[in-house]
């Protein structure tokens, strides 16, 4: 067993660098529409409504089922909800 300290939870479980940066982003979207949705005391049904998916997606989304969950998907959500995405891109450490 090896002592490596790794900056993110995604970097230790994912051996291929692209997929653990893909689950980076995927969570902070799945976590940010989450918050949205919990802050606007939104019901599952009215979220799913407004957002445009079945409920059981938003269960999905709200159990933290990430595997179910495109970035595409996420986006769409995130935009149906009102919010804006923003992107930064940068040299890797």
């Amino acid at each position: 067993m090896s002592n490596e300290t790794f900056a993110n939870i995604w970097d230790a479980i994912e051996q291929d660098p692209a997929e653990a940066e893909n689950m980076k982003l995927r969570s902070h979207l799945m976590m940010s529409l989450e918050q949205h949705i919990r802050s606007k005391n939104w019901t599952q049904a009215e979220a799913a409504r407004l957002l445009r998916v079945t409920q059981p997606r938003i269960s999905d989304l709200l159990n933290g089922k990430i595997n179910l969950f495109s970035l595409d998907t996420l986006v769409n959500m995130l935009v149906a909800a009102g919010l804006r995405v923003a992107m930064r891109v940068s040299e890797a450490a």
